[in-house]
């Protein structure tokens, strides 16, 4: 019989569940901080690209399958990733449901 995660966070001690909140929420602000880099150039050889280059690495494992399911979506001449929003929501379920309530 499979035990599901949410069981197993419940049933841990406080200490697990104080991490797994703090590792979400540092995965949501580089999801939040990746958003906001887009919007800037950021070329190689400069300071942001750097930066730019580690949040994707981090990131994308968790975006690359969302896009997969719903690819950007086309507005005129531009595409919207709505993965990065999917994500963010599905964190903040995942947070509001298994790990606060096992805190």
């Amino acid at each position: 019989m499979p035990v599901h995660i949410a069981v197993l966070i419940a049933s841990s001690n406080g200490d697990l569940q104080a991490f797994l909140h703090t590792v979400v929420w540092v995965f949501i602000l580089a999801l939040f901080a990746r958003a906001l880099l887009s919007w800037f150039p950021s070329e190689p050889g400069t300071p942001l690209y750097g930066v730019v280059r580690a949040l994707d690495r981090v990131t994308e494992p968790v975006l690359r399958p969302i896009r997969r399911l719903l690819p950007p979506v086309r507005a005129g001449g531009m595409a919207i990733d709505l993965s990065i929003i999917i994500a963010i929501l599905f964190l903040e379920i995942v947070v509001a449901n298994v790990i606060i309530p096992a805190l």
